[in-house]
This record gives structure tokens, C-alpha cells and sequence, in this order.
């Protein structure tokens, strides 16, 4: 089992987060995977994906205070394995874990996934609890010094056998619930180390092999970010996809800062391993965080990320509540021209990036199809240009070997007009913060 086939393009799909925080429950992970069956499910939006502390207790309870109770009462079973609360998932009481849940969104067609933080419950350490198929207990396992900085629920797990047989049950189990897809958290980057944010390298490794031993294909996400671009060859060797980015909200330097990062990352993606800008903030947000309002990003933002996204060829997760998306949000998500740029077989090339402009260009040499993407970085109407040459230049880069014709016919993909390219240089005029993109066959 090769972990590059469980995601031959890059995964779509909902994540509980940026709506529900930690206090989403069975009901609402329903109503959402209803909808994107009904909706979304024929663009490629397919994984419902439960975001984190589905395990505790009370969460969200006393969200002025704490986003993370200390030390809260966790849900778990006789091997020191994290399971859901029933109050909020009551399918998974007497020990059915999330397996209902799943087999309820593997009916609508869909995939099911949930976030995981990297380690072991502290609580199993603290009582030596068990651990599943092995002698060892889970205060053997446990590394004490190796906690997360922002989250006090687990310990990091120790680079031995007995901790390499924690990570296989966990996966055993997951398999058994009919899991496609994990977000393993403070994984990625652990922050609090700043003289190793890499200290957790050997539990992605353990995840992976638990992961190719558990006999099902689990998509593997790691978070938070920014992943770290020198270990870009071990995000490769052991996950699909890896944030670039710590927690993506619907702010305008974050967004214009993603152009910087995405040309740090250009040359990493290949098919199957993915770097990944974050969720959408598309939509309405924030219930989970005391603060519910639409997107704070202008619509032509919105276009701005999305076109990135997909011209980068990063996964795609909507954090909205789905059921209240409108008209124009869903004009985004649902617009198949701006999708197709998304599988890594389109390779992407940023052409420049200045103050107020950046340029992408990207190449599909299975459809022969050629992209570029002008997008404006200034706060006012501005005028982008693209010489031929340097798109020329570029689309090579990235696998095309024939040569641009004297006129090119394009057509811009969200207004879907079409333009000719006659001239050594194309220029069109964008609204602040907006974009225009184009395909063209070669």
C-alpha cells in the first residue's frame, strides 16, 4: 500500500473548525455532509472532517476563559485510546466509537475524517493505562517532556517500539471506524521548541507506518504550520498534505502574505503529497469562537484565494457552516473552471511578485491546457501586465515545449469573457485586491 495513492489529487472537503471551534456535535457534522452530498459532492468536494476535541468533555462550555479546558474530563477506552463524547456524539456511545458517524457519510458518498493531536492522553499516563496489544503502559510510553504549547490534553509519545505499538492500535482502531482522513495537529511545527520546531519528525514517521500497516488508506494532514521548507522531503516521504501557514482567518495580510509562501513551496508538490494554505474563509464563521459573522474578506478576495489555492495546487477545506452558504459563495466553490487548475499534473510557476502586483502561470500537460493568473496586490484600481516572453518563460519552466503563437484566444475563468493576447505584453485592469485568470490551449 503506497500512502501517494490515497490522494491522487488534492483532497476537497469540509472541516468543523472555523464555524464550530471545538463544540461541533453529531447533528451538525450531519447536517453539513447532507449538504455537500446534495451540493458539492459532483465539483469533488468529499471529505466531512471533525475538528478538534471531539473526545472532550464540556468543550466550548467556558469559551471566555479558555478555548482548551485544563485538564477537562476526556473521553477514552481501556487502552489508552481517545474516543467521542456521546453527549454530543451519541451514535458513539457503548464503545461504537465514530463508526456509525462514518458509515452515515460513506452512504451519502462521501469521506470521513477527524482531527487528532499528535501523542498520548496525559490522563493514560498519569493512571499507566494500558496500551493495546502490548506489555507496555502508556506512562512508558509518554514523553513527559514533549507536550504542546496551546493545547494540554496529550503527551508526545517516546521513539520506541512500545510507542511505534501506541500509534498501531490508534490506527487499528481509526480503520475500524471507517477513518479516510486525519488532521494530526502540533505535528507539522511544534512552536514551543524554538531550537527544534521539528522535535515531533519520528511521530509523523510512526503515524505513516501505522498508517500503510492499519490495511485501509488514510489521508494524512499535518498542521499547524508554517511547515518548514528545509524538511520538505520528510513531509513528502511521510504525509499528503502539511500547512504552510499557521491558522488562516479572513484577513487581507494574511492572504497577500500566502503569495510569499506559495513560492516558497512551488517546487514541492507532486501527486499524492500536497502543501497545504489552510481552510477557506469562505462563507459565515466563528460561531464556535463567540464571534459568527460573514467572510470579512471583499468578494473580490475571495476570488483572489481561490484562484490561488487552486492555481498552487493546494487541498481545499471549507470552514463555513455549509447549510448557510448563499448564492455567491457558492459560485466559487462550484466554478469547475477554476477547479481543474487544482491537480498537481497543472504545475504552477509565480512569475513575479511585487508590492502591488503578483503573476502566476501554470501548465496541464495531460489536457495541453495553459493558465496565467494576474492578480492585484494594491488597496486601488491598478493595471497587471505579463510580457509573452516571461510566460513563455515560465509555462516552459513548469513542462510546456511548444511556443506561444502571435495571438492567443483566452478566456478569463470567473467572469468567463474572452480576450485576445496580440501584443509582447497583456494588461488588464483589476480591482483592488482582485484577479483575473485565463486559459488557453497550446
Amino acid at each position: 500500500m503506497d500512502k501517494n495513492t490515497f490522494a491522487p489529487t488534492p483532497p476537497m472537503g469540509w472541516n468543523s473548525y472555523d464555524y464550530y471551534d471545538t463544540t461541533v456535535n453529531e447533528q451538525q457534522v450531519k447536517a453539513n455532509a447532507d449538504y455537500m452530498a446534495a451540493h458539492l459532492k459532483k465539483f469533488g468536494w468529499e471529505y466531512v472532517v471533525v475538528d478538534i476535541q471531539w473526545y472532550a468533555h464540556g468543550a466550548g462550555s467556558m469559551r471566555d476563559k479558555f478555548q482548551y479546558i485544563p485538564f477537562s474530563q476526556l473521553e477514552m477506552d481501556d487502552y489508552s485510546r481517545l474516543m467521542p463524547d456521546p453527549t454530543r456524539f451519541p451514535s458513539a456511545a457503548n464503545g461504537a466509537g465514530f463508526a456509525p458517524l462514518a458509515a452515515y457519510v460513506h452512504s451519502l458518498g462521501l469521506k470521513f475524517g477527524i482531527h487528532i493531536m499528535r501523542g498520548i492522553p496525559r490522563i493514560a499516563a498519569h493512571h499507566h493505562a494500558p496500551i493495546f496489544n502490548s506489555t507496555a503502559t502508556a506512562d512508558q510510553v509518554a514523553d513527559p517532556t514533549s507536550i504542546c504549547g496551546w493545547n494540554p490534553d496529550m503527551y508526545g509519545v517516546r521513539n520506541t517500539p512500545e510507542g511505534q505499538a501506541y500509534y498501531d492500535s490508534l490506527l487499528s482502531l481509526y480503520a475500524s471506524w471507517g477513518v479516510d482522513f486525519i488532521k494530526c495537529d502540533d505535528i507539522c511545527n511544534t512552536s514551543l521548541y524554538r531550537e527544534n520546531q521539528y522535535s515531533a519528525a519520528h511521530e509523523i514517521e510512526m503515524l505513516h507506518r501505522a498508517i500503510l500497516k492499519c490495511g485501509r488508506p488514510i489521508v494524512l494532514s499535518l498542521s499547524p504550520g508554517p511547515a518548514l521548507i528545509e524538511k520538505a522531503w520528510h513531509y513528502q516521504q511521510n504525509a499528503n498534505m502539511w500547512r504552510i501557514t499557521d491558522d488562516f482567518w479572513d484577513n487581507w495580510k494574511q492572504l497577500e502574505d500566502m503569495f510569499h509562501r506559495c513560492e516558497l513551496w512551488q517546487n514541492s508538490i507532486s501527486v499524492g503529497c500536497y502543501p497545504d494554505c489552510d481552510m477557506l474563509a469562505l462563507g459565515k464563521l466563528g460561531k464556535g469562537f463567540s464571534n459568527e459573522h460573514d467572510t470579512h474578506f471583499t468578494f473580490e478576495e475571495q476570488q483572489t484565494m481561490m484562484s490561488l489555492w487552486c492555481l498552487f495546487g493546494s487541498p481545499l477545506m471549507l470552514g463555513a457552516e455549509l447549510t448557510l452558504l448563499d448564492e455567491k459563495t457558492l459560485s466559487l466553490i462550484t466554478n469547475r473552471d477554476i477547479l481543474e487548475m487544482l491537480p498537481a499534473v497543472c504545475r504552477p510557476r509565480q512569475i513575479c511578485l511585487t508590492k502591488n502586483h503578483a503573476i502566476w502561470a501554470a501548465y496541464n500537460s495531460a489536457t495541453n491546457k495553459a493558465y496565467f493568473a494576474l492578480f492585484n496586490l494594491s488597496d486601488s484600481v491598478f493595471d497587471v501586465s505579463v510580457c509573452k516572453s516571461e510566460l513563455q518563460a515560465a509555462l516552459a519552466s513548469v513542462g510546456m515545449q511548444s511556443s506561444l503563437p502571435e495571438q492567443i484566444a483566452l478566456q478569463e475563468l470567473w467572469s468567463t469573457e474572452k480576450a485576445d493576447f496580440l501584443q509582447p505584453m497583456f494588461t488588464a485592469t483589476i480591482p483592488a485586491h482582485g484577479c483575473r485568470v485565463y486559459r488557453f490551449e497550446v
